[in-house]
């Protein structure tokens, strides 16, 4: 790809692409192009001066200057697509790669100006699925808020009371999922991270993997507890999982737990470079399947495990590789991907699901992840 022309319009707070290749915030739209294997992005006035000095591997031109230029020119309304336009004729090119979710009214408006779009097929940046150095740095950085978060939402499961019908009490009040949540996501921000859809689920609610719980908790049933914050800093996320009962477990959710922890010991067992990432999730498909855990659908609802047992994690929560049934992906060194297999029943009163986040190496897999885990608490 390092040959191609490409061009990206939007924000880069919400377009990891963008934030891939820039590495600044940017809250509005901007244009980005790479010609030649160089960085140009037009800014607008408002964000000029802080882009020369944040993104100096980039050509920063002025939006204002380059819409002026082209009103002179005789354009009445320049747009994205005139100024666009504008410097790819000034370098003689009149076709340019976008990614697949490039705007069709701006494709459409290029498209009256004579300039040829061409969508490039998968990922625009395929080189961002192999992490450098820098980049596990700032990933660790972004797991360490979590487990920040995780350690204050524990340490509150800890220090609250069990009351009558087994209700979790917190200062003397109820501690529900929505309290819990809001402790957790406040230590994280405190530590430079931002938390979103912060996952609370308690009980049966957690046989749902991604229900983000509500209503009281309470004590000897499974809370499970997915922490995934974003670094303010960075944008690159951590991502952790963990299951614990505040008081006493019961035997059967003890073995379904033990049974989590071993797949996903065996998970990281077969995390090795050049191993296709379905072959990791079948090992631990059948681990489960072999020790008496069935996957499938019972009394209506999809029970077992049947979500995948990874996925990339960057720039984005959920990112190329996937570790799953349908993964097409073969891990190589530099990927870093979550390690979360799950047992969902609802007659174990809940779900349980373990998950750390492995960076692939050349050799055993190296878990990013440090937080402990315990089921009691």
């Amino acid at each position: 790809m390092s040959g191609e022309n490409l061009l990206m319009v939007g924000d880069s707070e919400h377009n990891a692409d963008m934030l891939y290749a820039v590495g600044m915030f940017v809250p509005d739209p901007f244009i980005y192009l790479r010609l030649d294997g160089k960085c140009c992005i037009v800014m607008s006035d408002l964000e000029l001066d802080r882009a020369r000095r944040q993104a100096r591997h980039c050509r920063v031109l002025s939006l204002n200057q380059a819409q002026n230029k082209l009103r002179k020119e005789g354009t009445k309304k320049p747009g994205l697509a005139h100024v666009i336009r504008m410097i790819l004729r000034a370098r003689r090119l009149k076709k340019i790669f976008v990614p697949e979710d490039f705007s069709l009214g701006l494709a459409r408006q290029l498209a009256k100006l004579k300039i040829k779009v061409r969508v490039r097929e998968g990922p625009f940046f395929p080189e961002r699925e192999i992490k450098t150095a820098e980049e596990v740095k700032k990933i660790s950085a972004a797991l360490m808020m979590a487990e920040v978060g995780l350690a204050e939402g524990i340490q509150a499961l800890k220090n609250s009371k069990i009351g009558r019908r087994r209700r979790l009490m917190y200062h003397n009040v109820p501690l529900t999922s929505e309290k819990l949540r809001a402790i957790i996501d406040t230590a994280i921000i405190q530590a430079g991270g931002l938390a979103r859809h912060t996952i609370v689920a308690g009980g049966r609610q957690g046989c749902d993997p991604h229900e983000r719980g509500h209503g009281a908790l309470r004590a000897h049933e499974p809370i499970l507890l997915d922490v995934f914050p974003r670094s303010q800093k960075t944008g690159y996320y951590g991502d952790i999982t963990r299951t614990v009962v505040k008081g006493r477990a019961s035997e059967a959710l003890r073995q379904a737990y033990h049974t989590v922890e071993q797949g996903q010991n065996l998970a990281f067992e077969r995390m090795l470079h050049k191993v296709p990432g379905r072959e990791v999730h079948k090992a631990v498909q059948d681990f489960f399947q072999q020790a008496g855990y069935k996957t499938g659908r019972q009394h209506g609802r999809m029970q077992g495990f049947f979500h995948g047992t990874g996925h990339g994690l960057g720039l984005e929560i959920h990112e190329a590789p996937r570790v799953g049934s349908h993964s097409m992906e073969v891990l190589r060194t530099g990927h870093v991907v979550t390690v979360e297999p799950g047992l969902y029943y609802s007659e174990l009163g809940g779900g349980v699901r373990l998950e750390d986040v492995a960076l692939i190496t050349g050799d055993r897999p190296r878990n990013l992840t440090k937080f402990e885990k315990v089921l009691e608490v």
